[in-house]
C-alpha cells in the first residue's frame, strides 16, 4: 500500500501530474473532456440507500513542504497551491478549500502580500477554512508535551495575527500515531475537534469513524478518522464508491470526503470539479456539496439525539520504524526542545531577579525552526538525505540561541555576585528545575601547576564538597576536569570556590576493579559480551533476570523500508555485540566509570559506565560507530520481576501499555514494574535522544538505531548490488540512566530524576569582581513531587510572566507554588495529567489561570 494514497504507487504519467503543484496548474489551463451521460451510465449503480447518504466535499491540498524534496520547494508548492484554489474559487462560486499549517501562510504573507489579502477575503466569506492552528502538521508521537503545546501557541497566533481568528479543528491527517495526551492540549489550544487518517482500519480498530476521543485526564475532542485518502485528483465518483461501502454501519449518515492533488500540493482540479458538479445531478447517488470540516461538525453537533462512542486510548500504530530512523534528527529535536525551554526559565526569571534580557524574538524563531522540523516527514526520519543537512542546520540555530540565551543571563547573575580572592576559582551553577536538587557538576579548570598543590571546593557557607579530578577536555596545558557534588536551590544558583586549602579527604565509597563497579548500595559485574548484572548490597537481589543480563546489544533483523510499513515487532535476532573489552577510567572516591567496548560486525560499540558514591543509579555515555545495513539495533534490559507492567512517558503524560513485544513509542523514559517475593520492584531507563522501545514479558527493549535506505518506500525492492544512502551510518551518541526501584515508579521520583537527567544544572565561571547579591538563591519552586513546573517564559504579549505546571504521575494533589522574586505563593488542586499554565503580574503579583495560549 501506498503511505501517502492508501492505493497501488502504480500511477499513470497524467495521474502523477496531477498529484504536483505544477500539474494542478497544467490541469487548470487544459482542457479535460466533459462526462457524459454514457459516463454515468457505465458506472457502477449505487445502492439502494445510497441518496441516504450525505458528503461535505472538502476542497484540499495536502502539501509535504519537506519530504522527497527540500523545503525550498516546499515553499514554492505552497505559493502555486494557494493561487490554485483562488482559481478554483472564482470558476466555482460555492467551491470551498481548506489548508493547514501557520507556517504556509507566514510564507505567503512575506512573499506575496497580494495573494495574502485575496486569501483573506476568502476566509471572511467562509470559504478558505484555516485549519490545524498549529504551525505545521507534526509528528504527534515525538515532540514534548511542551512543543506541542507551542505549535498551537504560534500556530494560532499566527492565524490571529493575519486573518483576525483562529482555527476551530486539530488537524493531522497525515501524522503517524497520536498520543493519547492530546485531547487536553487541543481543548485548551481553543480546538474541540480532531481530524486525522492514520492509523487505518487494518492498523487500529475503532467502533467508528466518528468518536469521541478522551485523553489521559478525562478531557473530550470530536474525532474523526478521513476514509480512504485525503488526496483525490480525478473523477471523485470512483472512490466516493469505496468510501460509501465502507461507511454503510456507522452511526451516522453524514460524512467529509476530501479531494485535490496532494503531497506536492496542488489542491482540487478542474476534472474534481467537473465531477462532483455531475454526482449533483446524478439519480440515486449520495447527497454530495461542497463544504468545509466547520459546517460538518457543526452539523454533527446540532443533532442533540446523537450517541457517540468514547475512545480512550492513544491512536497507534503507524509506520513504527519512523520511531528510531535517522538518530541525528531525533537527537536535535530533544536536545533543541530542552535547551529552548532551560533557556526561557533562566531569562524570564532573570529578567525579574536580577536584570538579565529576555531575547523574546530570537527565541521565538528559534522556536519556529524546532516546530517546522516537527513536521512528520522531517522528524520521522523518512525524508530525503538532503533534508539531514537542513535539519543538523536548524537545530544548530535553535541550540545557539537558546545556550546564548541562558548563559548571557546568568553571566549577568554571576557579575553581581562576589568572587574577590584572586587565588581562588569561582562556579555559578544554575538549576532550571522547581525543586532542590543534589548533582554532580563538571567543569575544565587550569589546576595541578606548581602552583595548586591540593584542592577544595567549598560551597557558599564555606563548607567542603565531594570532589574529585578526571581527565580534562583538551591535552594542552593543565586543563583538568572537575567533579563536585552539590546541592543547588529550586530554580536557583550557588557559588562554589575552588582553592588550594589542603586536601579535603572523602571516604571512598565509588571503586572500580577488574571487571566491577562498586558503592555502599550496589555492585555491578560486566561480563564478556558487554552485559551487565546489578546486585543490591543490602538484599543480595539481581535486578535481571540471569544475572548478567542488563543491556544487552541484540542485532535484530530488519528488512522494512525507512517506515517499516506493516510491521509491528522487530524481534528476530540475528547477533549481538560482544568480545567486550574493560578499561577503568575512573576510580572514585565520588564516581567510578568503566568502559566497555564491543564489537559486531564492521560497528563497535563503546559505553562508558559511571556508579555515582551514595547512588543505586548507573549512568552511561553511549558511542556506537554502526555500520550494518538493514539491521537494527536494540539494547535489553530483563528485569527480574513476575506480572511485568510497562509504562512509557508520552507528551506531558504517560501510558501502560501490554507486554506483548510490539514497537511503541515514548519519550524521555520506560519503565517496568512488578512483583517479587521480596514486594513490587522495578526499572526506569532514562535517554536523552530515543523514542522506539518495546518490552515483551519482562524484556525491556530500547531501539537504538536502524540501518534503512534514505526515502525506501514499499514496495520498492532493494537490489543490493546498487548503491544507496543508508541511514544511521557513522558515529551517534546518547546518555542513559539505569534506574531500579523498589515500589512503583511514581514513589521513586522518576519524574524528578528524568527532569534532573534531561536538564542538567549549567555552571559558569567567574572572574574576580565584586558584587552585592547574595551568593545562592531560589527564584521559583513547587512542592509537590507530581506536579512538574515544565516551562517559564515571559507571555507573547506584555512583561506577565507564564508559569507551566502538570501533573505527571497520573494522581489527584494540590501544589504550592513559591515566587521568590515576588515572595508570593499561589496554591491550586490539580487532577490527574492536569495541565495548568499561570499568568503571573510581575508588578502586583496577581496570578490568573489561562489557556495555553495565554488567554
Amino acid at each position: 500500500m501506498n503511505r501517502k494514497t492508501n492505493f497501488s504507487p502504480r500511477i499513470s504519467r497524467r495521474t502523477f501530474i496531477r498529484q504536483t503543484a505544477a500539474g494542478a496548474a497544467f490541469l487548470a489551463v487544459t482542457p479535460v473532456p466533459k462526462l457524459l451521460a454514457g459516463d454515468l451510465r457505465q458506472a457502477t449503480p449505487w445502492p439502494a440507500n445510497a441518496s441516504a447518504f450525505r458528503f461535505h466535499m472538502i476542497g484540499h491540498a495536502h502539501i509535504d513542504p519537506v519530504w522527497l524534496w527540500p523545503w525550498t520547494e516546499g515553499v514554492s508548492i505552497v505559493h502555486s497551491t494557494f493561487q490554485s484554489a483562488l482559481d478554483r474559487m472564482n470558476e466555482t462560486p460555492d467551491f470551498c478549500f481548506i489548508s493547514s499549517s501557520a507556517q504556509f501562510y507566514h510564507w505567503v504573507a512575506q512573499n506575496d502580500p497580494g495573494l495574502m489579502k485575496k486569501i483573506r477575503q476568502r476566509v471572511e466569506e467562509g470559504r478558505w477554512c484555516l485549519m490545524g492552528g498549529w504551525w505545521v502538521e507534526p509528528d504527534v508521537n515525538i515532540p514534548g508535551g511542551e512543543a506541542l503545546v507551542r505549535q498551537g501557541l504560534y500556530g494560532q497566533l499566527t492565524f490571529q495575527k493575519l486573518f483576525g481568528r483562529k482555527a476551530l479543528i486539530a488537524f493531522n491527517p497525515d501524522s503517524f500515531g497520536h498520543a493519547g495526551t492530546l485531547p487536553q492540549i487541543l481543548k485548551k489550544q481553543g480546538m474541540e475537534s480532531y481530524i486525522f487518517m492514520r492509523p487505518a482500519p487494518h492498523e487500529k480498530e475503532l467502533p467508528a469513524d466518528l468518536f469521541w476521543w478522551e485523553g489521559a485526564d478525562g478531557t473530550r475532542v470530536l474525532t474523526y478518522r478521513i476514509q480512504q485518502s485525503y488526496n483525490d485528483s480525478g473523477v471523485v465518483r470512483n472512490r466516493l464508491e469505496r468510501v460509501l461501502a465502507q461507511v454503510q454501519n456507522q452511526p451516522v449518515k453524514s460524512f467529509m470526503y476530501y479531494f485535490g492533488a496532494g503531497d506536492h500540493g496542488g489542491g482540487a482540479t478542474r476534472e474534481n470539479i467537473r465531477s462532483i458538479e455531475a454526482l449533483k445531478a446524478e439519480k440515486g447517488a449520495p447527497v454530495v456539496f461542497y463544504s468545509t470540516p466547520e459546517r460538518y461538525f457543526e452539523e454533527i453537533r446540532a443533532d442533540k439525539n446523537l450517541s457517540l462512542e468514547v475512545v480512550k486510548d492513544d491512536l497507534q500504530h503507524h509506520a513504527v520504524g519512523c520511531y528510531t530512523a535517522e538518530w541525528e534528527i531525533k537527537k536535535g529535536n530533544r536536545q533543541a526542545e530542552t535547551a529552548l525551554v532551560t533557556a526561557e526559565k533562566v531569562a524570564a526569571l532573570g529578567v525579574l531577579a536580577w536584570g538579565a534580557h529576555y531575547p523574546r524574538q530570537e527565541l521565538t524563531a528559534a522556536w519556529q525552526r524546532v516546530l517546522f522540523l516537527q513536521f512528520h516527514d522531517s522528524l520521522a526520519g523518512t525524508s530525503l538525505f538532503d533534508h539531514s543537512q537542513t535539519a543538523r542546520e536548524g537545530y544548530g540555530f535553535a541550540l545557539d540561541v537558546a545556550h546564548q540565551a541562558a548563559y548571557l543571563a546568568i553571566q549577568k547573575l554571576e557579575w553581581q555576585i562576589a568572587a574577590e580572592d584572586p587565588d581562588s576559582q569561582y562556579l555559578v551553577v544554575f538549576n532550571p528545575h522547581a525543586w532542590d536538587i543534589r548533582a554532580q557538576v563538571e567543569y575544565d579548570f587550569n589546576w595541578g601547576t606548581q602552583y595548586h598543590k591540593t584542592s577544595r571546593v567549598d560551597d557558599e557557607n564555606g563548607d567542603p564538597l565531594p570532589h574529585q579530578w578526571t581527565g580534562g577536555s583538551s591535552e594542552t596545558g593543565t586543563r583538568r576536569k572537575l567533579v563536585v557534588e552539590t546541592a543547588i536551590p529550586a530554580m536557583g544558583y550557588r557559588q562554589l570556590r575552588l582553592w588550594d586549602g589542603g586536601d579535603y579527604h572523602h571516604q571512598v565509597t565509588a571503586t572500580a576493579a577488574e571487571n566491577s563497579l562498586e558503592n555502599e548500595l550496589v555492585r555491578v559485574t560486566f561480563s564478556y559480551d558487554g552485559s551487565f548484572g546489578m546486585a543490591d548490597k543490602t538484599t543480595g537481589e539481581e535486578v535481571f533476570a540471569g544475572g548478567n543480563s542488563g543491556c544487552r546489544a541484540i542485532v535484530i533483523d530488519d528488512p522494512s523500508d525507512t517506515w517499516s510499513h506493516d510491521i509491528q515487532r522487530f524481534s528476530k535476532e540475528i547477533g549481538a555485540f560482544g568480545n567486550a573489552t574493560l578499561k577503568i577510567l575512573e576510580n572514585g572516591p565520588l564516581r567510578a566509570t568503566m568502559r566497555v567496548m564491543t564489537t559486531y560486525g564492521a560497528s563497535t560499540l563503546t559505553i562508558d559506565w559511571t556508579l555515582y558514591a551514595g547512588s543505586r543509579n548507573l549512568e552511561a555515555r553511549v558511542m556506537l560507530d554502526w555500520h550494518e545495513r538493514l539491521k537494527m539495533l536494540k539494547f535489553s534490559f530483563p528485569v527480574d520481576v513476575e506480572a511485568p507492567v510497562p509504562t512509557y512517558e508520552t507528551p506531558y503524560g504517560f501510558i501502560v501499555r501490554e507486554a506483548n513485544g510490539k514497537e511503541d513509542p515514548g519519550q524521555r523514559w520506560i519503565d517496568v514494574t512488578g512483583r517479587r517475593t521480596s514486594g513490587v520492584f522495578g526499572l526506569t531507563v532514562i535517554n536523552d535522544a530515543k523514542y522506539g522501545y518495546s518490552v515483551q514479558g519482562n524484556d525491556l527493549r530500547i531501539s537504538v538505531a536502524r540501518a534503512a535506505v534514505f526515502a525506501h518506500h514499499n514496495p520498492k525492492v532493494l537490489d543490493m548490488k546498487n548503491e544507496y544512502l543508508w541511514m544511521d551510518q557513522g558515529i551517534q551518541t546518547f546518555r542513559m540512566m539505569v534506574v531500579p526501584h523498589r515500589g512503583s515508579w511514581q514513589e521513586s521520583g522518576i519524574l524528578r530524576i528524568a527532569e534532573a537527567f534531561s536538564a542538567p544544572p549549567l555552571a559558569i565561571y567567574q572572574g574576580i569582581h565584586g558584587g552585592t547579591l547574595p551568593k545562592s538563591g531560589s527564584f521559583l519552586s513547587v512542592d509537590s513531587p507530581n506536579v512538574i513546573v515544565t516551562a517559564v517564559k515571559q507571555a507573547e504579549s506584555g512583561s506577565d510572566l507564564i508559569v507551566r505546571c502538570v501533573e505527571l504521575a497520573g494522581r489527584d494533589g494540590t501544589a504550592t507554588l513559591h515566587v521568590g522574586f515576588n515572595g508570593r505563593q499561589w496554591r491550586g488542586r490539580f487532577t490527574p495529567f492536569e495541565i495548568k499554565t499561570l499568568r503571573i503580574n510581575p508588578k502586583s503579583g496577581a496570578t490568573k489561570e489561562v489557556n495555553l495560549l495565554e488567554e
